[in-house]
């Protein structure tokens, strides 16, 4: 890695003149990434750049070590009413070896509610229609250090307007990893040629949970943070509750309580195994007994799933000013919210309160980051050492655009630690998992694009 500057080092060089981010208008003008429908999403361990067109519905998946050469340019295999790309999200897989390019996968969402899964090289996963709506946000989460997890389980959110589903790791697991089984035993090409006209049923069904979360008016933006008590009159079920924050227009921060549908989670997965099976075997029997003239299949729309139970817990309403964008940190107990008047709102997710606020940041952007605490520690030595997560502290990294600057506050109401400036028509990107192995701790990282120059950079952990 090159040095960049005193608090970035460079990473990577990518080509935004390259044939494959050309296809997303990269290079064609001067701050083309400053264009709210360019969708970029940074991979785990940054190893790879996924940049989407919601202008032309293209995806194009880039190597960060090749400087973004020999990427993969996908156009979703999607028809017009099924829309245009409108979210995309990586989604970490555990693969026999555990590790390699292998074991990721992209998702995107599109503009009326599908979602569909592809492989590093464009091979198309999965694809399920979840709710007729835009899906604004795709999320993928880890929860291994979640205090309110007891299962440790990774998640897939996905956000419509006053809408918001929950797919289980463990069943995005058992989905994709046969499709990547498939893929790379060549099964797939044949298989894929004769199911892409087909229904969406002959891809199976990933079951997931939905819920109704537009109470206090629609939302830009909702998170769920994790796992919450019961109410006080079902103390003894085994039913979960989840705790989901919502950012938008009519309330700038709204929470709910989301109850887990068990029930409807594990008939839909065993429904969905044989349905397609047992339509087709019927059809066929229908045919043979009354030997009818074969009609022209028609595509009928999926049927949208029924909404589990949700419960709207506080909101905060403060016209005229509107909330845009939410940031959870890694263990869910804090939120970072922006809104339309230029405010961040620091929110406890657990008491759910204000705990700081910060004013005169216009469409700005928040990640949080963990900058090493132990200085001493980080410069005692020049030999490699392997840190622990307590040598690390909290921080939130605040790119504000108009301002031209990076600042990086320590949490919860620590003073500011660092000032970083920044080109215009950059933005600041986070892996969606860090793989943190049991031998070594992988902090959580800031990255820096710089969509004209190509520049990908990293946050330096350390402050001095």
């Amino acid at each position: 890695m090159a040095p960049r500057g005193h608090h970035l080092t460079e990473v990577a060089l990518l080509a935004s003149a390259s044939p494959d981010l050309a296809a997303v208008d990269a290079g064609e003008r001067e701050g083309w990434l400053d264009d709210p429908t360019v969708l970029p999403s940074l991979g785990p361990r940054a190893r790879a750049l996924a940049v989407a067109s919601a202008t032309r519905s293209v995806l194009v998946i880039v190597p960060v070590a090749g400087g973004g050469g020999g990427g993969v340019t996908v156009k979703p295999a999607v028809g017009l009413e099924e829309g245009r790309i409108s979210a995309v999200e990586w989604v970490p897989l555990t693969t026999e070896d555990g590790e390699g390019e292998e074991g990721v996968a992209v998702a995107v969402g599109t503009d009326t509610g599908w979602l569909l899964f592809y492989s590093l090289a464009g091979d198309l996963l999965h694809k399920q229609s979840i709710y007729p709506s835009k899906i604004l946000k795709l999320n993928f989460r880890e929860r291994k250090e979640n205090a309110w997890e007891d299962s440790g389980s990774d998640e897939l959110s996905v956000v419509f307007p006053g809408v918001i589903a929950r797919f289980d790791g463990a069943d995005l697991q058992n989905i994709l990893q046969k499709s990547f089984q498939d893929v790379k035993s060549r099964l797939w090409k044949d298989k894929f040629e004769e199911e892409d006209t087909e229904h969406e049923g002959s891809f199976g069904k990933i079951p997931f949970q939905i819920w109704n979360v537009s109470k206090f008016g629609s939302c830009a933006d909702a998170a769920i943070v994790g796992l919450m008590p019961p109410p006080l009159l079902e103390l003894q079920s085994s039913q979960r509750h989840y705790c989901a924050i919502t950012v938008g227009e009519d309330a700038v921060v709204s929470a709910y309580r989301l109850s887990e549908d068990r029930s409807r989670s594990i008939v839909g997965a065993i429904l969905s195994r044989g349905v397609a099976a047992t339509f087709s075997t019927i059809s066929s029997l229908s045919k043979i007994l009354w030997r009818s003239e074969p009609s022209p299949p028609k595509k009928s729309w999926p049927k949208p799933q029924s909404f589990a139970k949700t419960s709207p817990l506080t909101c905060l309403k403060d016209s005229p000013r509107k909330g845009e964008r939410l940031t959870l940190s890694p263990s869910g107990t804090l939120a970072a919210i922006t809104d339309s008047l230029g405010r961040i709102l620091l929110l406890d997710t657990h008491a759910l309160v204000a705990v700081r606020l910060w004013k005169g940041y216009r469409d700005a952007s928040c990640l949080f980051v963990e900058m090493l605490l132990n200085k001493d520690k980080a410069s005692s030595s020049t030999m490699h050492m392997e840190y622990t997560k307590s040598d690390y502290c909290l921080c939130l990294a605040i790119h504000a655009p108009r301002k031209g600057i990076i600042e990086v506050w320590k949490m919860r109401t620590g003073s500011r630690l660092l000032t970083i400036p920044c080109p215009k028509g950059s933005r600041i990107l986070q892996p969606s998992a860090r793989l943190s192995s049991s031998f070594s701790y992988a902090p959580l990282e800031v990255y820096l694009f710089n969509g004209d120059s190509g520049q990908l950079s990293v946050l330096n952990s350390h402050v001095e």
